[in-house]
């Protein structure tokens, strides 16, 4: 049985991890016993990265960040881990949806402004005090749903893009689900449950007749989903039941997909980092930032942006901003007062001035938050396991203790949340350096690059994706050719 490493490289599932040596065991049990908790769960994860950095060393691996930004750039130039193949499908489900803009947002009307500059949308404005000069034109106010965008543009002009079907080991399909779906997902506006699959039964009847996707049945082909996995996942023709049942319809049950919130027990499913706001142009952008974020001084212990649900009786947001409101050592950006959505500097003044930063659950397990919070250097801490595990396993360590913390969220509704700052305090401020340093090291694989064609020798969210997916793909392939036809439908 192979080594499993602590970060995403290798294709080993979590639950095929061989157990710890019981020497190990052992002593750990024995130093528990004279340290307390959590710090001997810190001490836990800082033992195995360390055996897992000296294994590295001896056989080099991508598991390591900026060994797999070398790796990822080594494929693009030999394309090893495979080729793709993009569909030219027909415009009305891509360009013209997007061409449609207006009618995305049925509320403010700013659908446009979402899709502007091929996801990245509108400029960022404000940032001059809190990112250097020559970086603020690679700062937008990106949507959290415009992924679709961002990828589509990258496999364009990808350099393992293959016009030959028959070289391909995936075959990427660039239908705008997220915003063909999303803006029939409101029942105010008495949108029936036939409106949310329309234009998904019509590109899947499209689909069926490609000779490619008949060759496996779809188990070479991948999508990216703008948005999460829920609001395709509609089980019932119920016009009242949310979403579309996209991913249920028999067409997509061997299509690979891709989005910003995985469900964990889907198999071909995985989930890649929210679009932030920043885009780097270049590796320097890169550097440059993370020396940026280095250097910033953090006054406040832990921060919380967000907005209070009043619909919800037992908010756990609305907790949280009591809280933080009240407890000097905390700062907060209330979004229920001012958009958050929209792009505002007070979002990334607090994360940059902050040791950690406060992730309850969102419309999903996790938020876009969490990326913000990680590039500008904030150690994110979670409320929900469900959060974090087993979600962005490409693109975080497996050993969450090394990037983040933990505090249940039973313990703080008991605590009227003094329990977060007791935890935080608790952190030794030489455990809270060595998290920061291994998010900002991290930084590459958690962003979009603004260049069309990458960052170069620099491996970023897309570089990580593709690279992963095909070797997915490559593998589903490899299976699938020793088994029966009839087999492809259950892989």
């Amino acid at each position: 049985m192979p080594l499993n490493l602590p970060f995403p490289g290798n294709t080993q599932s979590i639950e095929q991890r061989p157990p710890r040596p019981l020497q190990l065991k052992q002593a750990l049990q024995s130093v528990k016993s004279q340290i307390p908790l959590n710090q001997c769960v810190f001490l836990l994860a800082t033992i195995l990265l360390q055996i897992w950095i000296l294994f590295s060393l001896i056989h080099p691996s991508p598991s390591n960040p900026s060994s797999a930004h070398r790796h990822i750039s080594a494929n693009r130039q030999d394309c090893s881990s495979g080729k793709v193949y993009v569909y030219e499908i027909p415009r009305k489900f891509n360009y013209e949806l997007v061409e449609n803009c207006k009618d995305l947002d049925p509320w403010k009307g700013t659908g446009c402004k979402v899709v502007a500059n091929g996801g990245f949308g509108p400029p960022a404005t404000g940032l001059g005090n809190l990112v250097p000069e020559n970086l603020v034109p690679a700062w937008y106010w990106t949507d959290l749903y415009s992924a679709e965008l961002i990828y589509h543009e990258r496999m364009l002009n990808h350099r393992c893009r293959t016009m030959d079907p028959k070289e391909a080991t995936g075959f990427y399909l660039p239908f705008y689900a997220g915003i063909a779906v999303g803006r029939y997902l409101f029942t105010e506006f008495n949108y029936t449950y036939q409106d949310r699959d329309r234009y998904c039964e019509m590109f899947l009847d499209w689909l069926e007749e490609q000779p490619s996707y008949a060759e496996y049945r779809g188990a070479d082909h991948f999508i990216v989903l703008g948005r999460l996995t829920w609001d395709f996942r509609r089980l019932t023709d119920n016009s009242s039941d949310w979403g579309s049942s996209f991913l249920y319809m028999p067409r997509m049950k061997n299509v690979f997909r891709l989005g910003p919130e995985k469900h964990v027990k889907d198999r071909i499913e995985e989930s890649v980092p929210y679009p932030t706001g920043f885009h780097p142009r270049s590796e320097s952008d890169i550097r440059e930032w993370q020396r940026h974020v280095r250097s910033q001084k953090r006054d406040s212990l832990f921060t919380f942006v967000g907005g209070k649900r009043q619909i919800f009786k037992r908010d756990f947001r609305r907790l949280l901003m009591d809280y933080c409101s009240r407890d000097e050592a905390c700062r907060a950006v209330d979004c229920s007062a001012a958009s958050c959505a929209e792009g505002s500097p007070a979002v990334f003044d607090a994360f940059l001035h902050s040791d950690f930063c406060l992730q309850p659950r969102g419309d999903g397990m996790a938020r876009r938050s969490m990326f913000d919070c990680m590039i500008s250097g904030a150690i994110p801490v979670y409320f929900w396991k469900g959060s974090f595990k087993d979600q962005y396993v490409w693109h975080l360590p497996w050993i969450s203790e090394t990037f983040s913390v933990y505090i249940g969220h039973d313990d703080v509704r008991k605590s009227n949340g003094t329990a977060i700052r007791e935890v935080l305090e608790g952190v030794h401020r030489d455990n809270v350096r060595q998290m920061r340093e291994t998010i900002i090291e991290l930084i590459p694989r958690l962003v979009y690059g603004g260049r069309k064609e990458g960052l170069g020798t620099v491996g970023d969210a897309f570089d990580v994706t593709l690279d992963r997916v095909l070797k997915r793909l490559k593998a589903r392939k490899s299976h699938l050719l020793s088994r029966a036809a009839d087999d492809y439908e259950i892989f």
